[in-house]
């Protein structure tokens, strides 16, 4: 249960303060001994602690992901793999594992979804970390629009989607080989621009490292990168700066 809820039960006598303080004496965070689950991520960030599965056991990813899940009604994981998630669909029978993007979730309620987030790729090998951003901004509370196979060997490709990209209140631009179609969005739209460079190439890709290059080198302006195959932190990133918008415009009305 969260903190606002928990409180709003007490007032409500729906639970006593034994019960409330018993919940509450895991804050700010829960020891499992191997890990420290943080229970106070969702009131400073506006979303609870995300699971990276990459290097955990499969019983440490289970009891991490039913701990999160339990406290928060809802729980994200990335590079999951089947095995990992295996572990968990049984038991949260509306989990969802998305094979693509190697993402795990699950939640009781489905997060609303507001504004316009666009993700966009140079090529096809590219569409699984394009995947991971654009779940995790989806259950981060953003509309997704997702155009794929733009890249800059047929710049025609990307002209043409132009007026569906300009709609959005942030794009993720995902790119290996050398990475330039973040470059050229940014020249072209007025919209901020999260670049992730991907370790698709051949031999002088250099697992990424060329794109990665390519992007932070950019001249053009309104444009950040994050880390190679970070698809988690470019959809989160854009996710959280839709949602700024969102919010300011509300504000207005």
């Amino acid at each position: 249960m969260l903190t606002k809820e928990l409180l709003q039960a007490v007032q409500n006598h729906e639970l006593s303060v034994e019960q409330a303080m018993e919940q509450l004496k895991d804050l700010p965070y829960h020891n499992m001994e191997y890990a420290k689950l943080d229970y106070h991520r969702q009131l400073r960030t506006g979303f609870p602690e995300v699971i990276f599965a990459q290097g955990k056991t499969v019983a440490q990813f289970r009891d991490i992901f039913n701990t999160l899940y339990e406290r928060n009604q809802i729980a994200l994981a990335t590079r999951v793999t089947k095995e990992q998630a295996n572990a968990i669909l049984p038991m949260i029978p509306h989990a969802q594992y998305h094979d693509t993007a190697r993402i795990l979730y699950a939640y009781e309620n489905k997060p609303k979804q507001h504004g316009l987030v666009t993700i966009c790729t140079g090529g096809t090998s590219d569409i699984p970390v394009a995947e991971e951003a654009a779940v995790t901004a989806e259950l981060c509370g953003a509309n997704v629009n997702r155009i794929y196979d733009i890249g800059v060997s047929g710049i025609h490709r990307l002209i043409d989607a132009l007026p569906d990209i300009r709609k959005s209140n942030a794009v993720v631009a995902v790119a290996g080989m050398e990475g330039a179609l973040a470059s050229v969005l940014a020249g072209q739209i007025d919209k901020p621009v999260i670049a992730v460079p991907t370790s698709i190439g051949y031999g002088a890709n250099l697992q990424g490292i060329s794109a990665l290059l390519t992007m932070i080198n950019s001249c053009a302006t309104g444009m950040a990168t994050v880390n190679i195959d970070n698809g988690f932190g470019g959809g989160y990133m854009a996710a959280q700066i839709n949602r700024l918008i969102v919010n300011a415009a509300q504000n207005q009305i």
